[in-house]
């Protein structure tokens, strides 16, 4: 999904806005998955990989993105850890509003 059709989709992702993304349902549950997998990702159940299989993601697929999502988590929680920020030629339109940073 690239180009200038395609803003809108990258901006409702970029906020965590799944509904305004408009999705497909197979990309959907993926996206959906792979939040999962971010927040908490104790909470996946056999349900939801069963749910990915039955929109057409084969097992290599669902194992791809739960690699990538664990991943992506890693670098986040280093990031965190140690303070690191983006420069801002990175988020020129500001943070995104999917990232909230709560106090423990």
């Amino acid at each position: 999904m690239q180009g200038k059709e395609f803003e809108g989709v990258a901006d409702a992702l970029r906020d965590g806005d799944l509904d305004a993304a408009n999705l497909d349902p197979p990309e959907r549950l993926l996206l959906e998955f792979v939040g999962t997998i971010s927040k908490a990702a104790y909470r996946v159940t056999d349900e939801q990989v069963q749910g990915l299989r039955a929109v057409g993601w084969t097992d290599e697929q669902i194992a791809e993105a739960a690699y990538v999502a664990a991943l992506f988590s890693l670098f986040v929680r280093l990031a965190d850890t140690f303070g690191i920020e983006p420069p801002p030629v990175y988020e020129p339109a500001g943070i995104p509003k999917a990232v909230t940073r709560a106090e423990p």
